[in-house]
């Protein structure tokens, strides 16, 4: 069977769905693989590298030939419609955002994985590509914040005085909140950092940052703030200007505030009002891993540094955009992984053939056999009509 990895089309993209590491592996399978001519050059991943993996270098993919098709990105509706029907297709989807794209699938007849909805369940951990994008994200955002900041992270005692550190607010705790919290404080900041799920206090701490806890007076509400798959559940208005209240003499206490908060399919909580933006210290950098799905801080504008004006000066607020791409390397070696690993389950003697009876492949399944599998998105689409 014939897989095929395509060149990413959206501006600024530099991931690729394959390397050739996992070309070796999808090769060890018994599939045959076609890599679009410099689909790894943004990632640092050349042809030849590919082609000495045992894969085909071609200027262009041929729809009608591919089997399963690899990508990161979700597919252009243009693009979906011009797979035969029964193709594979394994990437990125945003079903939630991307409704045309998911229409143009089920109508080609495409069997379609959205890597955004891998179960997060033990067994599924090597397929779960948010997890491990999250983690790079995490990462970039600190090193964003650091590069903007105009002092020192750690702490320098000097003949000349010292130096306290910068004291770093990470909001979100998932992975990469907790990513954001660990290079912050190898850095050497003071690294202070909430979550709404209680459990989230131990994660914490386990990463060197001080939990931060809040009493959102749960005697009304359901105390419980964990949702599916491990995610946070948002929470209902009144406990969310609690929240927001009791977090703003915390933020204005802060030199860097990372917020990482994010509901898949859902647009991010507003965290962070423009008021206690502009209650933190003139040179503050505030960094919006979340700025893509509307932003957890607000004003903030994907792709784009903003300065909010303060006493003394202005903070910047980093609107991150594309943070994983940043770091196309790893980014893809991991993603990469996590593809080829779903690819793996559902394939044997060299045939692809998932089998819904599969939690992981059901649950991550968009479209299959003209319909949508995803009710969430199923019900989304029929009122996008």
């Amino acid at each position: 069977m014939q897989v095929g990895v395509r060149r990413e089309q959206r501006a600024g993209e530099r991931r690729v769905a394959a390397t050739p590491e996992t070309v070796l592996q999808l090769r060890a399978l018994g599939l045959d693989v076609a890599v679009e001519s410099n689909a790894g050059a943004g990632a640092g991943y050349a042809d030849a590298a590919f082609a000495a993996a045992g894969a085909s270098i071609v200027p262009e993919l041929i729809a009608e030939s591919l089997d399963v098709l690899l990508h990161v990105r979700p597919l252009e509706p243009e693009t979906a419609a011009g797979l035969r029907p029964g193709t594979v297709s394994i990437g990125f989807a945003s079903p939630a955002s991307e409704l045309p794209g998911v229409r143009a699938l089920a109508a080609a007849g495409v069997t379609s994985f959205a890597l955004e909805l891998v179960p997060r369940i033990s067994r599924a951990q090597s397929m779960d590509a948010l997890s491990s994008q999250s983690l790079v994200s995490g990462y970039r955002a600190v090193l964003e914040a650091a590069l903007r900041y105009p002092r020192f992270f750690p702490l320098y005692m000097t003949a000349a005085g010292t130096i306290p550190p910068a004291r770093v607010l990470v909001l979100g705790a998932g992975v990469a909140g907790l990513q954001a919290i660990g290079t912050a404080k190898r850095l050497g900041a003071r690294v202070s950092a909430n979550d709404i799920r209680a459990a989230s206090a131990d994660e914490v701490a386990s990463m060197g940052g001080t939990f931060i806890h809040l009493d959102l007076d749960t005697r009304t509400a359901d105390p419980s703030a964990e949702g599916s798959g491990g995610y946070a559940r948002e929470l209902g208005e009144d406990r969310a200007k609690r929240q927001r209240a009791l977090l703003a003499p915390h933020v204005a206490a802060a030199d860097v505030l990372i917020t990482t908060a994010a509901i898949p399919g859902r647009a991010a909580p507003l965290l962070v009002t423009t008021e206690m933006v502009a209650g933190m210290r003139a040179g503050s950098v505030v960094v919006d891993l979340a700025a893509e799905s509307g932003g957890n801080v607000e004003g903030v504008i994907a792709g784009r540094d903003l300065q909010i004006p303060v006493d003394g000066g202005s903070v910047t607020l980093v609107g991150l955009q594309d943070a994983a791409s940043a770091m196309p390397s790893d980014a893809s070696r991991l993603f990469a992984k996590n593809v080829a690993n779903l690819l793996a389950l559902m394939t044997a003697d060299g045939k692809v053939v998932p089998d819904f009876d599969d939690e992981v492949v059901a649950a991550s399944c968009l479209t299959h056999g003209g319909s949508v599998r995803h009710a969430a998105t199923a019900e989304a689409l029929e009122a996008f009509k």
